[in-house]
């Protein structure tokens, strides 16, 4: 089960049941199940107060995720400052829907198990999200009159 919840700032508008479809399937790809994942959509200051809290650093940024996995279903919890998301997405010239959605799937990459701190690693993590990007349904477009 995959639950959306926001602490002081609106819910984003994701389509919750397509999101989740979509989770679900970049989760089997890596030959894992959902268990209990929980995302909470924050902002800035809220982040680093999770961050102080739980972690110990003293800094803002777009995710943070707890794994509580056990073998091959996926159980955490992802903390995401939508305040770092917005301004991330204004920074690479990317729209905003888009870094979201990276974003939301980072924190399942991690619990199937890539990292993105050691040599490399960060280049396997955005080869990783740009797969899943492509695995996202989007709207299809209505066809011309």
């Amino acid at each position: 089960m995959i639950t959306y919840n926001h602490e002081n700032v609106p819910m984003p508008k994701i389509r919750r049941r397509d999101t989740t479809a979509w989770i679900k399937q970049v989760a089997a790809s890596y030959g894992k199940k959902i268990g209990e994942v929980g995302y909470l959509f924050v902002d800035d200051e809220k982040i680093l107060e999770v961050n102080r809290q739980y972690l110990g650093h003293d800094y803002y940024t777009d995710i943070i995720t707890f794994d509580y996995d056990e073998g091959d279903t996926i159980n955490g919890d992802i903390v995401i400052s939508l305040d770092t998301v917005r301004s991330n997405a204004e920074e690479q010239h990317t729209d905003y829907d888009t870094e979201l959605h990276r974003v939301i799937i980072h924190g399942i990459l991690h619990l199937c198990g890539i990292n993105d701190k050691g040599p490399g690693e960060r280049e396997q993590m955005e080869a990783a999200e740009n797969k899943a990007l492509e695995m996202v349904s989007r709207p299809t477009p209505a066809p011309p009159l």
